[in-house]
Formats: structure tokens, sequence, C-alpha cells
């Protein structure tokens, strides 16, 4: 037994062959959006596309998105398909992105960068620091054995009421204000949903040591940019990492550009040449539980957008 799979329109020729390649190794049969009953979709830049493509799919049944984040087509989900996307994917290469970022704002790599002369020392230890990771998701799980070796203060905040292995601590968003206070290093690896967005506003950042930092792979929406902005300028913190940002891109001219305390690097925690290698196995693999149909991976909760 097989099924028909279609693979959307990719403005990426190299992207589009290997999700072709990936759905015929796995058994299906590639195919027009016609006769798909499962619907590969792995360029997140057009969903505006995805109303015309999904009414030609007559016997649609399942639907593969490409990232974890999934809002660009929050509108277009309906429980008629069951769908996926690329939670946990690509967790292995932000988990670095992570960590290199906090490391570079713990020696003070960001402002360094800035000069053009010998200037004095400025540093803090990440070792035995106090990390607190917003999210308990596939990112959070391969970023706490990264720190590990640093002996770190681990708590994770996420829903459910249950603990994370590898975590200090685990906690539910209740508690997020209370943990702020003894914080360290901020890291944001969740969902951005109605409830999370802006959950890094001015309360939040007033709570915060002097001495703390942010690091944003989520994305930008989860921070009140204009906050941010005055923490740093005001002194509330010592620095952010950015590789996401509200609004994104982030317009030349935004004063976190020019802000010594800030490092932003342009969505990059997880680059094609990184993606397209976790995507294509993960993809075949959900191809061959849908033809057999198994329990697929990363399944989306139309309810909770994500």
């Amino acid at each position: 037994m097989t099924k028909n799979v279609a693979v959307a329109p990719d403005t990426r020729p190299d992207m589009y062959k290997t999700m072709c390649d990936a759905v015929e190794r796995s058994g299906a049969t590639l195919t027009g959006i016609e006769e798909a009953e499962g619907l590969i979709w792995a360029d997140p830049a057009r969903p505006e596309l995805f109303p015309e493509i999904a009414e030609k799919a007559i016997r649609l049944e399942w639907i593969q998105l490409p990232y974890a984040g999934i809002e660009p087509f929050a509108d277009h989900l309906d429980p008629k398909w069951h769908w996926t996307c690329g939670k946990g994917v690509y967790a292995p290469a932000v988990a670095e992105t992570v960590l290199a970022l906090a490391l570079s704002l713990s020696k003070n790599l960001h402002a360094y960068a800035r000069t053009n002369e010998w200037s004095g020392p400025v540093g803090r230890y990440l070792q035995g620091s106090n990390v607190t990771i917003l999210g308990g998701g596939g990112i959070t799980v391969e970023l706490l054995p990264l720190l590990a070796p640093f002996n770190c203060i681990t708590t994770v905040i996420r829903k459910k009421d249950k603990d994370l292995p590898g975590a200090t601590f685990t906690y539910t968003p209740e508690q997020l204000g209370e943990v702020l206070e003894t914080t360290d290093l901020l890291i944001l690896a969740l969902a951005l949903t109605e409830e999370t967005k802006g959950i890094i506003d001015k309360e939040a950042l007033d709570r915060m040591p002097s001495h703390s930092y942010i690091v944003n792979v989520a994305r930008g929406g989860h921070v009140v940019t204009d906050d941010l902005i005055e923490a740093l300028k005001e002194g509330k913190i010592a620095g952010a990492a950015l590789d996401v940002t509200d609004p994104e891109p982030l317009p030349a001219g935004n004063p976190l550009w020019s802000d010594p305390r800030c490092l932003i690097t342009p969505h990059i925690g997880n680059t094609p040449e990184m993606g397209l290698k976790l995507l294509e196995p993960f993809v075949e693999e959900n191809v061959r539980r849908f033809i057999n149909e198994e329990e697929l991976l990363a399944a989306v909760d139309v309810e909770l957008g994500y």
C-alpha cells in the first residue's frame, strides 16, 4: 500500500529536489497537487500561496510544514487536515547557537567586536550561573547537555507541570517572576502564542538582576522591543543577544543596532545549509509513517496553534 504525496512549489530548487527525493525514498508516490493525499510544504516564505494550492488538493489528508514556528500559516490551520511541523528538527543547530551567543555575552565579545582600540577587561563566568530557559521543547532538550559541563543551575519554565530530565528545576509560568529575580542568563526557546507574546516586558525586565543577559532564539514577539531598548539604555540588564527581533528584519536605525550591549544575528540559529540536512530525513520518516498509518512526528495542535 502506498499514498500520493506532493511537494509544494519552492523558490529554492535544491530544497524542492531534496524534498521530492525524500518522498520517493519513503515509498510514497510523488504526485501532483490534485491527486495528493499528503502535502510537503518546505518554503516558509510563501504562505500566501497555500489557499490556492489547498483548493486544488481535493484528496488532501495531511500537511507537513517546514519549521517549528507556524505563525505564517496560523490563519490557514483547519482541523479537517492533519498538520505536522518541524518541531525538534532543528533543535541541535539552534542549541549550538544559544551556547555560542551565551558565551559571546559572558566574554563581552559583542562589545569588543565594535571597538577599534585596546580596552579594559569585561566579562562574567558562565560556570555555575543561574540559567532560566523559557520553553521545554526540543531546543531545551538539546541545550541542557551542552550546558552541563558548565555546572549551571538550570531552571526550565514550561506549561507542563512535569520535571524535564537534565534540568535542575522545572516550573510553570506562574513562577516566572520569582525565578527572574535570581536569573543570570535568560534563554527564550518557546513557541509564540497569544499567551507568550510580550512575555518579556518592562515588568519582567525590572525583575532581572543588572548583571543578567538575555538570549532569544525563539521569536521576536516574545520581547517587547521598546522595553528592551529602555532596559539596556538604563542598565537594568547587562546585555542581550537576539537571533530574532520584533519587527523582523529589524529596521536600520533601530537603537538596538548601535547599543554596544546588544548582539544581533539575522535569524541564523538554523541556516538553510544546516536545515536541509536535518529536514530531509525527518520528512522521509514522516512520509513513511503516513503511508503506514503510524503516529506522525511533530503534530500540530490546531486549537493551540503550535
